[in-house]
């Protein structure tokens, strides 16, 4: 006798668990039950077919339901919402075309996914205020924004789906205005990352309202009045809201299934709920963070799509675990990219874990070869060499030196050891000193004592009678624009000038990105100097004056 698995949801733990169950098992009877009209689709490319870059609708279908069917001979059942789920009969009670019915099932896996947050306030139920979750969610701001009815909307909410609504909506020729309660947009960054975004954002104009969260929302003769707690006004012809995403797991009260304490549903490392024979993947679930094992969310499809698969593997008798979540993230905002892995500084001084930490500006390819931009890159490693963290913001290359540090954070690899690793290089793609082995030197440096490094925030607090802040850029540089207070000698003048210091003073020493301060701090601490280098050089003092700004 056949084994039957319903499964609640498609998408991407869902339907990814169909296809690889019956990859496994020709045998079992598999029903996929989804309340929306599509079972499978791509919903981080929702923004972009708003935007025209996707034109057709067609091209964010991964699958279709009489493709499943078809291919993999699965039971899909569109427009069926599960209400219910009674873990004693093995039942689940499902919706669909206006009728009530019961399914029965041997193993029951939940891919409920997450739902869009509107926060309680006055007016977020109004027509033209939308959220961004589904197809048909998409077909909604289309028709909205078809005609040229919509010429000023606002954003709300700074995150993944907020920054590339803004720069979708500025592509329709839409004046965009962005709100965000948090001081800076892109929560997983750092605020000295986030601020190079925000400038993109302000280039290409996207008015920002930072640090200033909705209060209401006034419906005015036909259009839209937004108004934020600190009492800004700004019009608007269409609101998207955009401030997060809660697990969708309303259905499961009473049901027995232990959930969290934001609803998300309680798994062990194979995926398995507290009750016999029931599974979930997806946003829905919480898991274990990689860097400190505390348990958290993670709404991306990627960890979404590997638990699908581990799931089926378990359900099929395979020795499968999902072990954690890095929180591997990109994002493209206009003609910047930004990318993070693993925990940013905020939340390791929150959780009160020690770290060093490795800035640079690296070019994304050979500085002699026509076009290379610079990577903004921030690596953050524990004093005994593990990978904590990563953070970058560039034009180009920034997603395969993302992906180059998540990995190897993900196989536990010494912070050293990026040093070693053997990138592929050409003029037009890298340099023979790739962004992340440059890293890898740094991080090296740093944990043996060849360097020391202090950030902008360390250098620019300094006991300024015992210390002093050493430029050793050009003269040129420094004229165009330097710290106040500072003490220009260009690097290459350093060993003849060395008499112009004092040796009782600490010298904070910084260049354009981090580099001539490294050879300038050698010299001076073999000279007997106290030198250190402050991160990032005068590249991310202006980034830092930026986010003081915000």
């Amino acid at each position: 006798m056949s084994k039957k698995i319903v499964i609640v949801g498609g998408v991407a733990g869902g339907a990814t668990a169909a296809a690889r169950l019956r990859r496994l098992d020709e045998s079992l009877e598999i029903v996929l039950l989804e309340q929306d009209g599509h079972v499978s689709y791509a919903n981080c490319g929702l923004p972009y077919h708003i935007g025209g870059v996707i034109p057709e609708e067609k091209s964010l279908l991964v699958q279709t339901a009489q493709g499943l069917r078809n291919r993999y001979h699965i039971d899909v059942r569109t427009g069926s919402r599960v209400t219910g789920v009674d873990g004693a009969h093995k039942t689940v009670r499902v919706e669909a075309a206006g009728r009530e019915y019961e399914e029965s099932y041997d193993v029951l896996l939940l891919s409920p996914g997450s739902e869009p947050v509107r926060p309680p306030v006055p007016g977020v139920d109004l027509p033209k205020v939308v959220t961004l979750r589904t197809i048909a969610d998409t077909q909604r701001i289309r028709d909205l924004c078809s005609g040229g009815k919509v010429g000023q909307a606002t954003v709300v909410g700074g995150g993944f789906i907020g920054l590339e609504m803004a720069e979708n909506l500025r592509r329709l020729g839409v004046e965009v205005t962005l709100v965000e309660a948090a001081p800076h947009v892109m929560p997983p960054m750092d605020g000295d990352l986030s601020v190079l975004l925000e400038a993109e954002l302000e280039k290409h104009g996207v008015e920002l309202v930072l640090g200033d969260g909705l209060h209401a929302i006034h419906e005015e003769g036909g259009s839209l009045l937004v108004e934020t707690e600190k009492g800004y006004q700004v019009g608007a012809d269409l609101v998207v809201l955009a401030v997060g995403v809660r697990p969708a797991t309303a259905f499961l009260e009473g049901s027995g299934i232990d959930l969290g304490p934001r609803g998300h549903i309680i798994v062990d490392d194979q995926l398995r709920t507290n009750l016999p024979d029931v599974y979930a993947v997806g946003d829905a679930i919480q898991v274990k963070d990689f860097v400190t094992g505390t348990i958290v969310a993670v709404p991306l499809a990627g960890p979404a799509n590997k638990q699908g698969r581990v799931a089926a593997d378990v359900i099929c008798g395979r020795d499968s675990h999902y072990e954690a979540a890095q929180g591997t993230s990109i994002l493209k905002v206009f003609d910047l990219t930004g990318a993070c892995t693993g925990l940013n500084e905020r939340t390791l001084k929150a959780l009160e874990i020690p770290y060093l930490k490795a800035v640079t500006h690296a070019p994304s390819h050979a500085g002699y070869y026509p076009g290379a931009t610079p990577i903004t890159c921030k690596l953050l490693f524990s004093h005994q060499g593990q990978i904590l963290g990563c953070q970058m913001v560039g034009r180009e290359g920034v997603d395969k030196r993302m992906d180059v540090v998540a990995t190897a954070m993900r196989l536990d690899a010494h912070v050293t050891e990026l040093a070693d690793l053997e990138l592929a290089y050409a003029p037009p793609f890298s340099s023979a000193k790739d962004p992340v082995n440059v890293l890898g030197y740094m991080a090296e440096d740093l944990l043996n004592g060849t360097a020391k490094s202090v950030d902008w925030e360390e250098a620019l607090n300094r006991d300024y009678d015992r210390s002093v802040l050493l430029d050793v850029r050009t003269v040129r540089e420094a004229e165009a624009g330097r710290v106040n207070g500072s003490v220009n000698i260009p690097v290459d003048e350093l060993r003849g000038r060395m008499g112009e210091l004092d040796k009782d003073k600490k010298l904070y020493v910084y260049c354009g990105i981090g580099l001539r301060g490294y050879v300038a701090c050698r010299m001076l601490t073999q000279a007997g100097f106290d030198a250190v280098n402050v991160a990032g050089g005068y590249t991310s003092y202006t980034a830092q004056q930026m986010e003081n700004k915000q």
